[in-house]
């Protein structure tokens, strides 16, 4: 709802305004982590503060286009910190384009394939349950692919 929240136009690309409640943010960092199969890391192209959401059963990428982190581990995700509070993610370029246009995303400003985007952080828990949602399609993704 409301005006999508400011980022930054330098890196790294972060959110700069309406981040998500600590509350919130903890709740997603949680759940994320409590999905199966995913493993918690530091990432290899985000600020220390960002959490990597790696995956236990695959480590290297089924195509660059699926990882954050082409050529290295795969990086399907990672969380960027309570100051900022938005996701960066691998989606299919089709579907990361639609939620561009339904205000929940915008393309990340450094992307090497088009399928690289930030989702806003969750303000409500209505958002959080749309975003872990969007999480799990990146999770998908990176497993496929395709």
């Amino acid at each position: 709802a409301g005006v999508r929240p400011a980022t930054s136009d330098d890196g790294p690309h972060r959110q700069l305004d309406q981040q998500s409640p600590p509350a919130i943010w903890g709740e997603m960092v949680a759940q994320v982590f409590a999905l199966e199969g995913v493993v918690e890391g530091i990432s290899q192209v985000s600020p220390a503060s960002s959490r990597a959401v790696y995956l236990s059963d695959l480590t290297e990428e089924v195509a660059p286009q699926a990882s954050l982190a082409p050529g290295m581990r795969l990086e399907p995700v990672h969380l960027h910190g309570v100051t900022d509070t938005s996701v960066h993610l691998v989606l299919p370029a089709a579907r990361g384009e639609e939620l561009v246009r339904l205000g929940w995303a915008e393309p990340h400003q450094y992307a090497d394939f088009g399928t690289e985007f930030m989702i806003f952080g969750p303000r409500d828990s209505d958002e959080l349950r749309k975003v872990l949602s969007v999480i799990k399609e990146s999770l998908a993704f990176a497993r496929s692919g395709a």
